[in-house]
C-alpha cells in the first residue's frame, strides 16, 4: 500500500510542478514579491489535498477491493498514507525543480523510486549485508512500512508508532527545506 501511495503521488506531483515550470507559470509566480516558502507551502497544500484523496483512494482500494484484512484501524493506517503521501509530494515538488523535462523526470524513477523496493524492507532485508540496512534508515518507505506493517498485522495503535511518525515528519520537514532552497535558482527578480 505504501508503495503504491509513494510511487503515484511522486510521479504524479513532480509531473505536475514540472509543467507548470516548463511553461513560465513558476517564473511569473517568482516575480512576484511572493516567499519561496510560501510558494512551496502554497504546492503542498494544494497539490497535497490531491495526494490525500489519491492516498485514501489508494488505501480503500487495497482494504476493500483486495480484500486485505486490517487488524489494526483503518483509520490508523490512512493518517500514515496521508503522511507518506505528503513526503512524496515534497519529494515529488523537490525532483521537479531539478529535472528539464518530463522524460527526465521519469528517469528519476530507477534513482528514487526502485531503491525504495529494495533497501526499505519491501524485501527482506535479513540475508542481505548490513550495510543494505543502513541505506534504509535514509528512505521515508522503511519507516511507513514498518507503521503499517505493525497496524494491519498487530493491530498496534498510531499512538504507539512515534518513532515512525517522527521520521515521516523529518522527513518532510527537510524534504520542504531543500525546495525552498531548490527554488533560489529560479527567482530572476
Amino acid at each position: 500500500m505504501g508503495f503504491f501511495v509513494f510511487f503515484f503521488v511522486f510521479l504524479i506531483s513532480g509531473m505536475a510542478l514540472l509543467k507548470e515550470r516548463t511553461s513560465g507559470t513558476l517564473d511569473r509566480l517568482l516575480a512576484t514579491p511572493v516567499k519561496r516558502s510560501e510558494i512551496v507551502l502554497g504546492y503542498l497544500i494544494s497539490y497535497g489535498i490531491l495526494a490525500i484523496i489519491q492516498a485514501a483512494v489508494i488505501v480503500l482500494a487495497t482494504i476493500w477491493l483486495l480484500k486485505v484484512e486490517v487488524v489494526g484501524s483503518i483509520a490508523a493506517v490512512i493518517a500514515i498514507s496521508f503522511l507518506l503521501a505528503l513526503v512524496a509530494l515534497a519529494f515529488g515538488i523537490l525532483m521537479s525543480t531539478v529535472a528539464a523535462s518530463e522524460f527526465q523526470m521519469m528517469q528519476f524513477i530507477p534513482l528514487v523510486v526502485v531503491p525504495q523496493i529494495f533497501f526499505s524492507g519491501i524485501i527482506p532485508l535479513d540475508s542481505m549485508a548490513p550495510w543494505v540496512r543502513y541505506i534504509g534508515k535514509i528512505l521515508p518507505l522503511t519507516y511507513t512500512g514498518d507503521a503499517l506493517n505493525q497496524i494491519v498485522m498487530n493491530g498496534t495503535s498510531i499512538w504507539n508508532l512515534g518513532g515512525d511518525i517522527l521520521a515521516l515528519l523529518i522527513f518532510l520537514v527537510v524534504l520542504l527545506e531543500l525546495n525552498i532552497i531548490g527554488l533560489k535558482r529560479y527567482r530572476q527578480v
